[in-house]
């Protein structure tokens, strides 16, 4: 008898247990969703932004979900990356690739790996980046997902063109390509798709196949003509088909090109460093002319030198110099020339561009004489036996990398299906010590029989207990309505009763005593409101707080405005919840606002703002209005403040329209979703 009361009670305690633990995972689950949230708010600062991370990683890591673990892990390394924490950036993704791969989470893997490759690309890391890529290639293309997987091809062909493998980056750089014409077109697509044949275009340039090279810088055009926002892509592909001319010799083909390049008004405007190596390339084509005219050649020369000095662009500065003194040097002017080799020289030393540098030891050596022209010569041979050893080995070097890497893979399977005949073994044995238990148990039941009858009485005493402390509850609750019962009565309807008593005795007199009277009792009126109030509070303490979004844009416009000097005004509808709409649109609302701001300071002119945000057959309208010099907007789709606001507004699947006049202004009506 009692051996079953016992086990009845642990039954209770168990489930009370049970059910206190998921109540608790829940608040837990809550508390860590909340902490993401706000490490991503860019509102708070960056120590912020990385603090709630790494505790929403620490409250996952108590839950012990690897789920959970996995999801906070990748939005902490979000925040040491977005705030250049290199070192913590990889510790954490190291961290999430092995946690993936315990719990078989490929999509994390993918991505994970993907952002590895990406950052070490960033670094000019290759080996490590093309590790990464290559890990996360074969997974994107076994989950088939044609966007990833041509995204990545694209970046390990970077790679291997910037290391001269470029066998193998035209063959991935095709693959990538076979892989985006499967898809629908659409603008990402064909910028990628863009991307890709000018890459071709310039791996066959290096190859002397000039032809070829024509042939996929004719087609990056077409595809750069059919973009929304092709207009730069266009002109790009335009400059490299001109390179490709003037190395076949067709130096006027090559010139037209040139010309019709900086022919553009709006380049020299918001591409400046292209539009002076533009410049600098079409005075060194000009100088293979028979006819050249040596002062246009030398004016054109310094005016590409004057931008790019302005600009201070180093590699604007090189191509330039470079070809300026190539120029000089042909036409025996060796003091002008020297110059511009030694200008050459030390720039291609700053930024480690080697193919230049060793145009400029050339040019260096040719100028000089004795001790000074060997000393030269030496630099060069060896710099460019350096640079043919590596070319040499890298032909070889990523498919090494690729081999240990599928080899890794191969060694990660093999321990997998290790893994897996380890976990039938184990099921095995529980099933057996399971079969053991249950045998076990039910001649332990045979002999609890007896038991029951006292087990039956046992159960209704517990029951009873329980009855008796839900009385409790109950009484609890009465006497809780009980008093609040008779504070009402007590307190605020007997101040009610004397007071309209009193108030009915005035309906009697008059005068300023009257007057008076009434005025002290509506004050009591105002009391007996706050206490009611305040009754009513106690009853229910839940509120919903006011959402401070305008505030914080308010505060925005007023600050950048007289950070700019502008004059501005900002009108918005009160119909507008904020509170129910993510932050991931309050956010990008507020990006578009700033980026906005400041292109109207950098490049309108304006002196006056308008800024409105109504809300119009339950679409958030947002208009952005200046008096400034406005633009073509044509020829400015390429522009990055536009592409900028473009992508925040996609993301929220909005729509954004550009309306502008020249000398007249600019207005940006933006058009968002209000989903309540």
């Amino acid at each position: 008898m009692y051996l079953r009361i016992s086990l009845f009670i642990i039954l209770v305690v168990q489930t009370n247990l049970i059910f206190s633990q998921n109540k608790l995972a829940n608040v837990t689950l809550d508390s860590i969703a909340n902490l993401r949230k706000l490490s991503q708010n860019t509102s708070y600062s960056v120590d912020d932004q990385i603090r709630f991370a790494e505790q929403a990683v620490k409250l996952s890591r108590e839950l012990n979900q690897d789920s959970v673990i996995l999801k906070s892990g990748r939005i902490l390394s979000l925040a040491y990356f977005r705030n250049n924490k290199d070192s913590l950036y990889l510790k954490i993704n190291h961290e999430n690739i092995r946690l993936a791969s315990r719990i078989n989470d490929s999509s994390s893997l993918k991505v994970v790996n993907s952002n590895l490759g990406s950052f070490f690309h960033g670094k000019e890391l290759n080996d490590s980046a093309f590790y990464y890529y290559s890990r996360a290639l074969k997974l994107y293309s076994q989950s088939k997902d044609i966007i990833g997987e041509a995204r990545i091809l694209l970046n390990i062909a970077d790679i291997q063109e910037t290391e001269k493998d470029y066998v193998g980056a035209e063959e991935n750089a095709v693959r990538a390509i076979r892989l985006l014409n499967t898809l629908e077109p659409n603008e990402a697509n064909k910028e990628q798709l863009w991307i890709l044949n000018n890459l071709i275009g310039i791996i066959s340039l290096k190859l002397n196949n000039y032809d070829k090279s024509l042939e996929y810088h004719n087609e990056a055009q077409t595809i750069a003509n059919d973009m929304e926002f092709g207009y730069y892509n266009n002109l790009y592909s335009i400059n490299n088909k001109a390179i490709v001319y003037r190395e076949k010799g067709m130096i006027d083909t090559s010139i037209e090109l040139y010309e019709s390049v900086i022919s553009e008004d709006s380049l020299e405007y918001y591409d400046a460093s292209f539009y002076a190596i533009t410049l600098g390339n079409l005075a060194y084509t000009k100088s293979f002319k028979s006819d050249r005219n040596i002062d246009e050649i030398k004016r054109i020369f310094r005016l590409g030198e004057r931008i790019s000095d302005t600009l201070e662009d180093p590699l604007a500065k090189l191509g330039v110099s470079i070809d300026f003194s190539k120029f000089y040097f042909d036409i025996e002017q060796k003091d002008s020339a020297l110059y511009y080799a030694n200008r050459s020289y030390r720039i291609a030393n700053e930024i480690s561009n080697n193919e230049l540098k060793l145009q400029a030891l050339e040019l260096l050596a040719d100028l000089n004489e004795g001790e000074v022209t060997r000393a030269y010569l030496k630099e060069y041979i060896r710099l460019n036996d350096s640079l043919l050893n590596v070319e040499r080995n890298g032909r070889n070097k990523y498919a090494r990398i690729k081999f240990e890497t599928d080899k890794i893979e191969e060694q990660n399977e093999r321990m997998s299906q290790q893994l897996i005949w380890l976990l039938a073994i184990s099921a095995a044995l529980a099933v057996t010590i399971l079969l053991v238990y249950i045998i076990i148990t039910q001649r332990a039941k045979n002999k609890e029989l007896q038991f029951e009858k006292d087990q039956q009485k046992a159960n209704e005493e517990i029951y009873n207990l329980m009855l008796s402390q839900q009385d409790k509850v109950d009484e609890a609750r009465a006497n809780e309505k009980k008093r609040i019962s008779e504070e009402l009565h007590d307190g605020v309807l007997g101040r009610l009763f004397g007071t309209r008593l009193s108030l009915d005795s005035l309906n009697f007199s008059d005068g300023q005593e009257a007057i008076k009277n009434r005025a002290t009792y509506i004050n009591e009126l105002k009391t007996i409101e706050n206490d009611i109030r305040k009754i009513s509070h106690d009853l229910n303490t839940d509120f919903v707080s006011g959402s401070g979004f305008m505030d914080i844009v308010s505060e925005l416009i007023e600050k950048q405005t007289n950070a700019y000097q502008l004059q501005s005004s900002f009108d918005y509808t009160d119909e507008i919840n904020w509170e129910t709409i993510n932050n991931k649109c309050k956010i990008n609302i507020y990006r578009i606002i700033q980026e906005s701001l400041q292109n109207i300071y950098k490049h309108a002119n304006a002196n006056l703002v308008k800024i409105s945000i109504q809300l119009k057959n339950n679409v958030i309208c947002l208009s952005i209005s200046d008096d400034g010099d406005g633009f073509d907007i044509n020829k400015s789709k390429k522009g990055i403040g536009l592409k900028n606001i473009n992508s925040r507004v996609s993301e929220v699947q909005g729509k954004a329209e550009f309306h502008s006049t020249l000398k007249k202004g600019t207005t940006v009506a933006i058009k968002i979703p209000y989903n309540i």
